[in-house]
């Protein structure tokens, strides 16, 4: 039998206290500190997407954050499904906010 190929083990996401640990050495700052950074930061997106904010939340050259309203939509009676081609009844869905995060130029052309 043929030897079976060689996984490649998967790649993880660097974990918080990794990244607080990375910025703190660049910066020459405390992880306290920078800590203390990524909760203001933490803080003022909620502002932006809270009742009262605008709904956008920009991180100049990274990435843009944007809050969508989607409006409720009614029940639906005898609808065809696609698919199968029979007839089915849907049910009404209430409104709910959509949260779109758009990376911008910078972030893209790290990629």
């Amino acid at each position: 039998m043929a030897k079976a190929a060689a996984k490649k083990p998967a790649v993880k996401a660097p974990s918080k206290s990794e990244i607080f640990a990375a910025i703190s050495e660049a910066t020459e700052l405390s992880k306290k500190d920078v800590a203390a950074v990524f909760e203001a930061l933490g803080t003022e997106i909620k502002k932006a997407m809270g009742n009262r904010g605008s709904g956008v939340f920009q991180i100049p050259g990274m990435i843009k954050i944007v809050k969508k309203k989607v409006p409720a939509r009614p029940a639906q009676k005898n609808v065809k499904n696609p698919f199968t081609g029979e007839l089915q009844d849907r049910p009404a869905k209430p409104a709910y906010n959509k949260v779109k995060v758009l990376a911008l130029k910078a972030l893209k052309s790290m990629a």
